[in-house]
């Protein structure tokens, strides 16, 4: 069991990479099986083309499952010798946000994320998960968005310290922020 964060921006690179590191850590795993919990909504015809080409570009020798918002749940029911990619976080926290419109609260929010970081203590499953580090720019407007990243900062906050390690891609580069080596 590892876990395994791997943050970035928007086409950072970060998902690539992960699909890589899933494939190494699933090659030293016998009997292992490749897992891809995909955690988006396919509110349009543009993510639904996003969500095809993703799925051709990794081809069938994933088994996939769709967790927008019952991400812990998911995870839970993975074993030893599964090698999952979670793509990603901040959408699943955007989901969970959204799930309940203006009835959710930073409380709710909260306990969403912890159910998650321990779930994760738990498996026995090998997990990568893919989040946007989305507090580098400005300061968004509007009460919502500054909800979301707050909550994405602690989210990730939260997760990195259950990590085993935790990676930053940028221009398709990873830096180590953290290493269990």
């Amino acid at each position: 069991m590892s876990i395994h964060l791997i943050l970035g921006g928007a086409r950072s690179g970060k998902s690539s990479y992960a699909e890589r590191q899933a494939r190494q850590h699933l090659a030293s795993t016998p009997d292992g099986r490749l897992h891809y919990v995909a955690t988006a909504i396919a509110f349009d015809d543009e993510m639904r083309e996003r969500i095809v080409h993703h799925q051709q570009q990794r081809g069938g020798d994933w088994q996939e499952h769709e967790a927008p918002t019952q991400l812990a749940q998911t995870l839970a029911e993975m074993q030893a010798g599964d090698v999952v990619l979670v793509d990603c976080l901040t959408l699943w926290l955007n989901n969970v946000i959204y799930n309940d419109g203006q009835t959710m609260n930073a409380t709710q929010i909260r306990q969403q994320v912890e159910q998650l970081a321990q779930s994760l203590a738990r498996t026995q499953a090998t997990v990568l998960l893919v989040s946007n580090e989305v507090g580098m720019g400005v300061v968004p407007m509007g009460e919502v968005s500054r909800l979301f990243v707050d909550h994405a900062g602690w989210m990730n906050q939260a997760i990195a310290a259950v990590a085993d390690s935790v990676v930053l891609v940028a221009a398709g580069l990873p830096l180590t922020l953290k290493s269990s080596s």
